[in-house]
C-alpha cells in the first residue's frame, strides 16, 4: 500500500499545530510532516510536541538542515524522540536552502561533503556505535550516545541533484523529494538512488517520500497554478494536483507508479482551511489510494 500523509506548513503559526496534529490522529491520517524552514518553526521542538499530543500518527520532519546542527546534537535529539515514541518519528536531514544558510553564516563550501560526513556519523551514533572521526566538517572524538534508540531507526535524506541522490542510495535509509518532482523526476531519482545502493552493496529497502502540492475546493486550479508560478515551476508537466479526491488520488497513483513509497500532500501556502485539508486527505483521498 502506498503511504499517504499531509504537511503542516510553517506558514501557519506554531500554536495551530496542536489542534491539527490531534485531528490527524483522530481521522486516521498515517503521517503528518513538519518543516524546519528558516526562520519559522524548529523541526525537533514541533515534532516532540506533535508526538506528545498524539497517540498513533507518524510525525515526519523533512528536513533538518545539517549546516545548522552539530551531528552529536542531531543524534541526541533523534535518539530521544525514537526512545520516547518508538516507531513514530521519521527524521530527514539535508543541505538546507543555501541562501538561508548564508544568512546565518553556516553555508558550507562543499555541501555534499558536509552531508555525507553528517549522515555517516549520525547513522553510526544512532546504531549505538562509538565514533571517532576527523572529517572536513564533522569531528567526533570517542563519542557514543548513552541512550541510543532501542532498535534500528530510519534516517532519511532530502535530495534533488544527482550526486546527492546517489549519496542517499549509498548511505541513507530513504530519500525525501520536493513537490517540484513530477513522476518522471521520481523515476530518475530512483535510478540514481539505485546507482548509489549498487555502489555501496546495499540491498535493504529504501523508502522514497515525495511531496505533492495539492489544492482542493472551487478555486483549486487557480491556487495551484499561482503557487507553481511563484515557485518558477509552472512549465513543469504533470506537477501538482488540483480538484476533488479522485483527481488527487490519481496524481498520487502516478507518483507511486513512478517509484514513490509515500506521498505527502502539501497544501498551498494560502490553503484557507487547514483542518478541512487534513480531513480531505484522511477521509476522502486515502480510500482511493491502493
Amino acid at each position: 500500500m502506498t503511504g499517504l500523509g499531509a504537511v503542516f506548513r510553517p506558514q501557519l503559526p506554531p500554536e495551530r499545530l496542536r489542534a491539527l496534529a490531534r485531528l490527524a490522529d483522530e481521522t486516521g491520517l498515517e503521517e503528518l510532516w513538519l518543516w524546519e524552514d528558516c526562520f519559522r518553526e524548529g523541526g525537533i521542538s514541533t515534532a516532540a510536541a506533535a508526538l506528545a499530543w498524539t497517540e498513533r500518527v507518524r510525525i515526519g520532519v523533512g528536513l533538518l538542515p545539517v549546516p545548522l546542527r552539530n551531528v552529536a546534537i542531531t543524534a541526541m535529539e533523534a535518539a530521544t524522540l525514537h526512545r520516547m515514541f518508538p516507531g513514530r518519528a521519521a527524521l530527514g536531514i539535508g543541505h538546507g536552502v543555501q541562501d538561508w544558510m548564508g544568512q546565518v553564516g553556516a553555508r558550507a563550501e562543499s555541501p555534499l561533503t558536509l552531508l555525507r560526513e553528517h549522515l555517516l556519523a549520525l547513522r553510526a551514533l544512532l546504531a549505538g556505535e562509538r565514533v571517532t572521526t576527523r572529517g572536513r566538517y564533522v569531528t567526533l572524538d570517542d563519542v557514543a550516545l548513552d541512550w541510543p534508540p532501542a532498535g534500528p531507526v530510519e534516517v532519511l535524506t532530502g535530495a534533488t541533484g544527482p550526486r546527492t541522490l546517489r549519496l542517499t542510495g549509498e548511505a541513507a535509509d530513504g530519500t525525501v523529494l520536493t513537490a517540484g518532482t513530477p513522476p518522471e523526476g521520481v523515476r530518475r531519482a530512483r535510478r540514481l538512488i539505485d546507482e548509489g545502493r549498487l555502489k555501496a552493496g546495499r540491498t535493504q529497502p529504501h523508502r522514497v517520500v515525495v511531496y505533492l502540492l495539492t489544492a482542493t475546493g472551487p478555486d483549486a486550479t487557480a491556487r495551484l497554478r499561482a503557487e507553481l508560478t511563484e515557485e518558477g515551476l509552472a512549465d513543469v508537466p504533470d506537477l501538482g494536483a488540483a480538484g476533488d479526491a479522485d483527481a488527487v488520488a490519481k496524481a498520487v497513483q502516478r507518483l507511486a507508479d513512478a517509484g514513490a513509497d509515500t506521498v505527502v500532500l502539501q497544501p498551498t501556502a494560502d490553503e484557507p482551511d487547514p483542518e478541512g485539508f487534513i480531513r480531505f486527505v484522511a477521509r476522502d483521498v486515502r480510500p482511493l489510494v491502493p
